[in-house]
C-alpha cells in the first residue's frame, strides 16, 4: 500500500504531525489561562510548508523563470523526502493567553485534521473498492 500512497502519504502524515503539535500548544495554552506571566505560543508551519513545495500562498507552483508555465500543485508528483528534517517554528507570545482566540484556533486546527484524515480515508476506501470489486 505504502508504494501506492508514497508521496502523498508521506505530506500527510508530516502535516497532520505539525496539526498535532500545534493542537497540543493550544491546549497548553488554554490550560494556563489562569497563570500569572505566561505567554501565549504559536506554532507556525504553513508558510514554510509553502516554500517547501515551491508554492506561493494561492497554492500555485511558483514561477522561478518568466519561461516557465504557472501550473497547479500535484500532489502525484511531488517527492515527500523533502520533509525528513522539515521542522515547525514554535513562536513564544508578546501577550497573555486570550481565550477565545485559543479556542477559536483550536476549533479550525481541529477542522483542518479532520478534513486531512478524511482525504486519507477517501483514498483507502477507493483502493478497498477497486480491490473487491476487481475480484469479482
Amino acid at each position: 500500500m505504502s508504494k501506492l500512497f508514497s508521496h502523498q502519504i508521506q505530506l500527510t502524515e508530516k502535516v497532520l504531525d505539525l496539526r498535532l503539535q500545534r493542537q497540543n500548544i493550544v491546549t497548553g495554552n488554554i490550560a494556563n489561562v489562569n497563570t500569572p506571566g505566561y505567554k501565549a505560543r504559536r506554532l507556525e508551519f504553513e508558510e514554510k510548508l509553502q516554500d517547501a513545495l515551491n508554492q506561493n500562498s494561492l497554492g500555485k507552483m511558483t514561477r522561478t523563470q518568466g519561461a516557465h508555465l504557472p501550473s497547479t500543485f500535484s500532489a502525484a508528483g511531488f517527492k515527500g523526502e523533502a520533509f525528513d528534517n522539515f521542522t515547525a517554528r514554535e513562536i513564544y507570545g508578546q501577550d497573555h493567553v486570550n481565550l477565545e482566540t485559543e479556542i477559536t484556533n483550536s476549533a479550525k486546527n481541529t477542522m483542518m485534521y479532520n478534513a486531512l484524515t478524511l482525504v486519507i480515508k477517501k483514498n483507502f476506501d477507493g483502493m478497498s473498492r477497486v480491490i473487491s470489486e476487481g475480484s469479482k
